[in-house]
């Protein structure tokens, strides 16, 4: 690992083996970009890669030259103003309203390791020796404005985070408009632009365009990440595959407002931009002050998409998720919402909890409806302490009487929210989120609390600290069930409102920092309707998260598909439901609902009660298989093999890290007659080994990767006695153990 600094070209080159990237101070002092991609061998310049010519239409530089032009430039963090017209990285309002800079190049340093961002979640190092940081900075000599361009290269991932901080060492205000956390520049568009979007219940699925003049982006101004667009897009090659090709993923490490866009300009260089989205932001900067941009993740591929999303998922995995859950087995819940909903006892609550604890379930989360004057979604919402006419022992009751079976107990939370009919509305109207003389929206009956006030995360703090002090909860489910309108805050100054959406992601993140350090062992998993604010921002808080309130196993095969892009198994979570399914009414064999939902953190989520002798049998060796192989699952190397965006077959695997154990989830969505026979190519195996299948038959890892699994069912010719049917949303596993290592030469 080593980052160049060539004095004389004014050259850098960051550099692990695997990766390279190339900047160079140019003749105006401004960056430029000149390469991201495969590591190449070091020179002292890389000049020849700055091309300059004539072109009619175009503003220079410097007078009498006619060549030196940055719109036809690449660089590396490009400001507004001064005759490059595409996207900018940085806009800057000054005193007399001008939004033109020029931010030049003053000094850099590198350090050993990765500096903590502050206020912020970011990836990290444990050691020192993980990783380089080189600290660019330039400066606008007019306003005194200084930029810290931040890059860390890790020494054993093809992974680059950046971001930007920025200083006020002038003499008056100033106001950022637009403060990205990376721009990057490439040479050509022949590119495809890879998205997850969707919307509630159909959240994360992939689409993809090539790329075409213009501007192509995903965003979010909903005050959270959204259901409808992840702040994660790829830039892959047309003909790159899930095992081949060229890819670059784009990451953001923040949970609000956000931008991803890729401009393609007159000359067919593509410029990437991503970071906070400037709609509606304004951060103004007294002298003095100081502003961090979220970090951004870039990931590239040499060798195709699941080479992409492995990096993510172990760098997410090990380098973003905490604390004493990032490396544990996630234990298998069984969550109360769909058996009850609003309608339960702590009777009827215990039902369920002995009949899991009879299954092997480890744990039983509360969900909605446990306190203040909860009975409907119309009241409760900010009183966070137990309805005792609904609980008679109150939380901590239910929680010793739930550890009394043996098991752990959960709770649901959504402390960043308020009904009209509440003590804490009653007590505090101001303290919601509302523009004056403007009507107040609602979601859900809902409303938001203004987390950029310390004295409102204070007090929600507060609660939530005395709930987890006296009882013993294992387990919080942090749900969050509206965007946020009517943007405004009644103690921010009129020039200051465009700051009113960041500061509450910045709420968000210190009520999450202080929980989970008060309460290092509870698990934190997040939730928002499901997968509205499912993002690496919220995963350095909150291990685990909701997916999506679908739980339809057939919908979920491209949930959880298109989520694999970036995030791993270990944080995703996945339920058994009931069938027919709640969401879409569909109904599934109980085998393929757990099928599905053992590639995430597993549990259920239905009365078990209800369910006849043999489906609670059903349950009981799901529970046993999920604790045998959770490791390998969560932990293990997972490959996609087969698309639901493509075919009628989806088929995904994980491997221990050893390669000793595989289990290969093989998916149909209809059923067909008379069809053709079939088979899979598994990936990540030892091909000097063997691998025996479900305790059966034995094969050598290079046949099961390039001859691949036989996975022809009994739609494979005409159904006749003696064989085994096939159905509508039927699915296998295959269980692959290392039976020997094969002799040399076979």
């Amino acid at each position: 690992m080593s980052i160049y600094f060539e004095e004389k070209s004014r050259t850098f080159h960051l550099t692990n083996g695997m990766i390279s990237y190339i900047i160079k101070v140019l003749r105006n002092d401004h960056l430029g970009q000149l390469y991201f991609g495969k590591a190449v061998d070091h020179r002292e310049d890389f000049d020849y890669l700055v091309e300059i010519v004539q072109r009619s239409m175009t503003i220079y530089a410097y007078p009498g030259d006619m060549k030196f032009a940055i719109e036809h430039l690449k660089q590396e963090y490009p400001a507004y103003g001064s005759g490059d017209y595409r996207q900018p990285a940085v806009r800057v309002i000054q005193k007399n309203g001008s939004a033109v800079t020029d931010f030049i190049y003053e000094s850099h340093r590198v350090i050993d390791g990765k500096p903590k961002l502050e206020g912020l979640p970011a990836t990290y190092c444990e050691s020192d020796e993980e990783a380089q940081t080189l600290i660019l900075t330039v400066r606008d000599s007019l306003t005194g404005v200084k930029i810290e361009l931040l890059y860390t290269l890790f020494a054993d991932r093809p992974v680059l985070a950046r971001s930007a901080r920025f200083v006020n060492e002038g003499a008056d205000d100033v106001y950022l408009d637009e403060a990205m956390s990376l721009s990057l520049d490439l040479p050509d568009c022949d590119y495809e632009f890879m998205q997850l979007s969707g919307a509630w219940c159909r959240e994360r699925y992939i689409y993809s365009t090539h790329l075409r003049p213009g501007i192509q982006s995903v965003e979010s101004t909903r005050g959270a990440s959204s259901h409808n667009h992840n702040p994660f897009v790829v830039l892959k090659r047309p003909h790159t595959t899930e095992d081949a090709g060229e890819a670059i993923g784009f990451s953001l490490v923040y949970s609000g407002n956000f931008i991803a866009r890729a401009e393609v300009d007159h000359y067919d260089v593509t410029r990437v931009t991503m970071g906070i989205n400037p709609l509606n932001f304004s951060w103004k900067l007294e002298p003095g002050e100081s502003f961090q941009t979220p970090e951004a993740v870039m990931v590239y591929s040499a060798n195709g998409l699941n080479a992409m999303s492995q990096v993510y998922h172990k760098l997410y995995q090990k380098r973003l998720a905490r604390g004493y859950w990032r490396d544990r087995p996630r234990p298998i819940l069984i969550n109360n919402w769909e058996a009850t909903y609003f309608d339960f006892t702590e009777e009827k609550l215990l039902s369920i909890a002995r009949t899991a604890k009879d299954q092997g379930i480890e744990m039983f989360v509360l969900d909605d409806g446990w306190y203040g004057n909860r009975i409907n979604d119309k009241s409760g919402l900010g009183d966070w302490y137990p309805n005792l006419n609904r609980l008679e022992n109150g939380i901590v009751g239910l929680a010793e009487r739930i550890e009394e079976l043996g098991m752990k107990f959960g709770l649901w939370i959504e402390p960043e929210m308020v009904n009209f009919d509440s003590d804490l509305y009653r007590a505090h109207p101001d303290w919601v989120i509302q523009t004056p003389g403007r009507r107040m929206s609602h979601g859900r009956n809902q409303y938001v609390l203004d987390y950029g006030r310390k004295e409102v995360v204070d007090c929600i703090y507060e609660m939530l600290e005395k709930l987890l002090s006296e009882a013993k909860i294992s387990y919080i489910k942090w749900d969050m069930n509206r965007s946020i309108s009517e943007a405004f805050s009644g103690v921010l100054a009129a020039d200051r409102q465009g700051e009113v959406m960041h500061r509450y992601i910045l709420g968000v993140y210190d009520l999450y920092e202080r929980l989970t350090s008060a309460f290092p062992q509870v698990l934190f998993e997040s939730c928002a309707s499901g997968g509205g604010r499912f993002d690496p921002g919220i995963l350095y808080y909150a291990p685990q998260g909701w997916v999506s309130d679908d739980t339809d196993a057939c919908e979920r095969l491209k949930i959880q598909y298109g989520t694999t892009m970036c995030y791993p198994i270990s944080c995703m979570g996945s339920h058994v439901s009931i069938s027919p399914n709640h969401q879409v009414r569909r109904a599934t064999p109980m085998k393929t609902r757990a099928n599905v939902a053992y590639f995430g953190t597993f549990g259920y989520e239905l009365d078990l009660n209800a369910l006849p002798q043999e489906e609670l049998d059903m349950v009981k060796d799901q529970v046993a298989f999920m604790k045998e192989y959770r490791e390998v699952i969560q932990y293990g190397t997972f490959y996609r093999l087969a698309s639901p965006f493509e075919g009628n077959i989806v088929c995904w695997m994980c491997v221990s890290e050893d390669q000793n154990v595989a289990v290969v989830g093989w998916y149909k969505i209809l059923n067909g007659v008379n069809m053709p026979f079939s088979r899979v190519r598994l990936q990540g195996l030892d091909e000097k080994k063997s691998y025996c299948i479900d305790g059966g038959e034995s094969y050598s890892g290079s046949e099961l990767m390039h001859i691949g699994l036989i996975t022809s069912d009994g739609s494979a010719g005409e159904l006749v006695d003696g064989v085994i049917p096939s159905c509508d949303f039927d699915s296998r596993l295959y269980i692959l153990k290392v039976d020997v290592d094969l002799p040399e030469g076979r």
